[in-house]
């Protein structure tokens, strides 16, 4: 609540504090959604490069994993030995290439363990999350959630404060095309603009003679995002040096090694940065 004194006996909602609190969320004043209907699609990736490309744009970024049972962030930053602490403000992200990179891997002891929650549990941990992190000096906040429209998103968009926003990453194949077009129908329904489809893994670049060579269907993201009336915002290479060198935890370099990809995601960023401006 705008001006709220922390005394409930002073406004109208006496008696009923929590309807006082303000969210540590408020302040960020952009949120993007990093969506998929479908796993499997680079999604997490796409997430994770977004997040360095605006940070190497000068923007102040952080990143939420909000795929508890398979958490990819720690793996694609170099992070999968580090863990997060805590001080008086709260759990401190880690930062990497200018990313402050919030994930249950880097909470967990053993990364390996499974994470064996039921909804109620995944959303209360979303909520400590959301609260109990220190989101301060924030301009930006990426969020990579699991496939699908399930608990995690759900809870997200009824409670992150402000405005939202969707970036759905898909591959060109039909089979990945049918669950993204219900992952649009979801953000209508829950009032998340979508600014734009990733079409992930698009072509394949030739080392040898530079020539684009398609490795599944041709034109699926362009025929979502028109169906959708939404943009295509990149088509991304899927290029064996930059997949190496995220296996590495080297996401940042790998970028820098596959000048398709970062041209494409160059081009998103644009998109997405004026259409929150």
């Amino acid at each position: 609540m705008s001006g709220c004194t922390g005394n409930c006996e002073s406004c109208g909602h006496k008696g009923h504090e929590e309807q006082c609190h303000v969210s540590p969320l408020a302040g960020i004043k952009h949120k993007i959604f990093v969506l998929s209907g479908k796993g499997g699609v680079g999604k997490s990736t796409v997430a994770a490069a977004l997040s360095v490309m605006l940070a190497k744009a000068g923007k102040k970024v952080a990143l939420l994993d909000v795929d508890f049972h398979g958490p990819s962030q720690p793996t694609l930053f170099g992070l999968k030995d580090v863990r997060m602490e805590g001080n008086d403000s709260g759990l401190l992200p880690v930062e990497k290439y200018g990313v402050r990179v919030v994930s249950i891997g880097l909470l967990m002891d053993n990364a390996d363990s499974a994470v064996i929650w039921r909804g109620p549990a995944k959303i209360g941990v979303l909520n400590q999350l959301f609260e109990e992190v220190d989101w301060s000096d924030t301009e930006y906040l990426v969020m990579d959630f699991p496939p699908g429209t399930g608990d995690e998103v759900l809870s997200a968009c009824q409670t992150v404060p402000g405005d939202k926003m969707a970036v759905i990453v898909t591959t060109p194949q039909e089979v990945a095309l049918a669950d993204c077009r219900k992952c649009v129908d979801f953000c209508r329904q829950v009032n998340v603009p979508v600014t734009g489809i990733v079409e992930n893994m698009s072509y394949f670049v030739c080392p040898g003679c530079s020539q684009k060579h398609e490795l599944f269907l041709s034109g699926g993201g362009a025929k979502l995002a028109e169906a959708a009336n939404v943009d295509l915002i990149a088509r991304l290479p899927l290029d064996p040096v930059f997949l190496k060198m995220c296996d590495e935890g080297k996401i940042a370099e790998g970028i820098e090694q596959s000048p398709v990809l970062k041209g494409e995601l160059k081009m998103a960023l644009v998109d997405i940065v004026s259409k929150e401006a």
